[in-house]
């Protein structure tokens, strides 16, 4: 046997955050060198933070990593470390990651296959590394080789895929392995999405099992830059077989994944495939080496077994509660903010943004403790210091229920009773004189009365808007961030009050669909995530029928029956905006799904999308700050572009009630 300990690491990092970054990834050479770790891999451009966006075309961005890189190399003597960062050279920027033996800078190899779909924009900053393709940087006083490199330290060959290289279809780890690689480094900055953690696991297995590798797995955690969060999800696999799994959505800054590989055991299982024809000739150029004493091994390490809930019947309502946790309390230190402020309704979306503010404090107290809970949260002075998450949630939680006329007791008593549950700070606003003041303006102006008959959408906004002020200057005298309620399902169709219920600087569920959300509550209300557990109190939430409560009582007014029944409304959602199909082809996908409504309800609901989708489009340019959950995205910012003004498919849907105008002909005549 020939084993080695290896540890994939990942850290909570954040753009252009210099110090930050270098400590946490000090702390992780520390970690490993405690651990008796001789290999260790960090994330994709760790120096600087991923999410850096433009100020990657910033020439001082790059010379400060090289700054850090020089900084941090010689305090990883003994071991060998991934360090990712951005360099310039010969006029293109590439996204590279150096190969620190030792203490010694050995070579940086360059990404082959930019990340450019999706929320990703590499394309706009960097260069692909094209592939055999080799040179030399200086980087002080040395010349260093950089590009398509593999490694042979102490007798070890190494090589690189770096994040979206194991996504391409043709990887660059094939072409490793025969190059007689034992041990492929991938370092990726991977978004969190439903799902994508099975992906992962596929090309991590597999690529350890096809090239005959061990393969070493690190990514980022936490809320980096904004939008995107990353769960982390470090793996250590080989020969086709995991040895070592990290935890998800971790709220510590650091974390280690450690396992021993056998480099024997690696290199005969590729001997042992009929297809392995290794590369005989010498290589002289692409290949950077150095001597290096492993030391010696007698135990292996083995990583701890995934928790309980990645396999529960659960795992979606798992994820979205600790993707938006993570998220929210990311978002939260980083901005220097004291707390969040919600505007409690009383109905579905309101209460799952307070939730889900409640279980971010939850889980990083009850995974970090109270000391590490204290010094992440120092800048909040005193508040830092609470004895319990109970008096943190008081402290950090305001939720306001702010009534009208038209505001009930059912929704005031789910307010009110749900802030206490979850140990809010609980105020109610009476804005009901600011409406009527408001309406007695406009109205003395034009000279008439507003009534409900002639001026219906205009009295149901200014509402809405008359509740901005008060929960803005509340956050502002409490120097906390406001929370946007809207969710994606109101986003596609504008069913949104701009500066009302959209008024705050981030929007934390605005990438969730209403249904989905609806579920979640009531899961919410019964069982809850590994480790908080249910909330019961939500029954007063999930028992109604969600509604903007902006009419009169007496005229009953739901969500469901101002737009379309929320399960209609999504699947018309996937259908013309994810998978981009016209209106006739929705009708044709959805009316056997949906052939229980009449098909003049149906094609009117699939009208009512359409245009609603075009004339607020405006709308979703204006949302706050969102979190980018799947594929279903609605922020034009990084995922789902349309014009502002557009024709509005007009043609499209003459040609779908033309259709459906000859099915009934077809009809009437049998």
């Amino acid at each position: 046997m020939n084993l080695i300990k290896t540890a994939a690491g990942v850290l909570n990092q954040t753009p252009l955050d210099w110090n930050g970054n270098k400590r946490r990834i000090l702390e992780a050479v520390e970690r490993a060198r405690a651990a008796d770790v001789s290999i260790l891999c960090l994330p994709e451009l760790c120096i600087t933070g991923y999410g850096c966006e433009d100020a990657f075309h910033s020439p001082g961005v790059a010379r400060t990593a090289m700054e850090l890189l020089g900084e941090i190399a010689p305090q990883t003597r003994g071991m060998i470390v991934t360090l990712g960062l951005p360099l310039m050279h010969r006029g293109g920027l590439f996204n590279t990651c150096a190969l620190v033996v030792d203490g010694r800078i050995l070579g940086l190899v360059g990404k082959q296959n930019l990340a450019g779909d999706g929320i990703h924009y590499e394309p706009r900053w960097f260069k692909p590394w094209p592939e055999n393709v080799r040179n030399v940087v200086k980087i002080g006083d040395e010349k260093i080789p950089v590009g398509d490199l593999l490694f042979e330290v102490g007798g070890v060959r190494m090589g690189f895929e770096i994040c979206e290289d194991a996504w391409a279809a043709e990887r660059p780890g094939a072409e490793l392995a025969r190059r007689g690689v034992d041990l492929i480094f991938n370092p990726s900055a991977s978004h969190f999405a439903f799902g994508k953690h099975e992906i992962r696991k596929r090309f991590v297995i597999e690529g350890s099992r096809a090239f005959a590798v061990s393969y070493l797995y690190a990514n980022l955690v936490g809320n980096e830059a904004g939008r995107a969060i990353y769960d982390g999800d470090a793996m250590i696999a080989s020969g086709g077989k995991f040895t070592a799994l990290g935890p998800r959505f971790t709220f510590a800054d650091v974390h280690l994944t450690v396992a021993t590989i056998d480099i024997d055991a690696t290199r005969m299982s590729r001997a042992r495939v009929d297809s392995y024809e290794p590369l005989l000739v010498d290589e002289v150029e692409g290949v950077a080496s150095c001597d290096f004493e492993f030391p010696v091994v007698d135990t292996e390490a083995i990583g701890a077994e995934p928790p309980a809930w990645e396999s529960g019947e659960f795992v979606k309502e798992e994820e979205f509660s600790r993707a938006v946790s993570l998220g929210l309390f990311d978002y939260m230190r980083k901005s220097r903010s004291r707390g969040f402020v919600v505007s409690l309704s009383g109905g579905a979306d309101s209460a799952a943004t307070a939730v889900l503010c409640k279980t971010a404090l939850q889980m990083a107290w009850g995974e970090l403790g109270r000391a590490a809970m204290q010094e992440k949260l120092l800048y909040l002075g005193e508040s830092s210091a609470a004895s319990s998450v109970e008096e943190l949630a008081a402290q950090l939680l305001s939720c306001v229920y702010q009534a009208t006329r038209n505001s009930g007791e059912v929704t005031r008593n789910a307010a009110s009773s749900l802030a206490t549950a979850l140990g809010a700070d609980y105020l109610e606003f009476d804005v009901d004189a600011i409406v009527e003041s408001y309406k007695s303006l406009v109205a003395g102006a034009l000279g008439r009365e507003l009534t409900w008959e002639t001026d219906d959408i205009a009295l149901q906004n200014i509402q809405a808007r008359a509740r901005a002020p008060g929960v803005w200057m509340l956050a502002n005298v409490r120097g906390a961030l406001l929370l946007a309620t809207s969710n994606r399902s109101e986003a596609a169709v504008g069913y949104t009050t701009m500066d009302g219920d959209t008024c705050g600087g981030l929007s934390p569920i605005a990438g969730i669909d209403k249904a989905f959300l609806r579920r979640w509550l009531r899961w919410m209300q019964s069982h809850g995530p590994q480790g908080v557990g249910p909330l019961p109190e939500l029954e007063a939430v999930t028992a109604q029928e969600p509604t903007a409560e902006l009419r009169p009582a007496a005229e009953m007014q739901t969500d469901e029956g101002d737009l379309m029944p929320y399960d209609l409304l999504d699947a018309v959602e996937r259908a013309a905006i994810r998978d981009k199909l016209t209106p006739i082809e929705v009708y044709r996908r959805l009316s056997p799904q949906f052939g229980h409504y009449a098909t003049e309800q149906l094609v009117g609901w699939i009208e009512r999308f359409f245009r609603l989708w075009c004339r607020n489009q405006w709308k979703r340019e204006r949302y706050a700050p969102s979190f980018h959950l799947d594929d279903e995205n609605l922020d034009p910012k990084t995922w789902c572009r349309f014009p502002i003004l557009s024709g509005g498919f007009q043609r499209e849907l003459h040609e779908l009630r033309r259709l459906v105008s000859e099915i009934e002909q077809t009809a009437d005549k049998r």
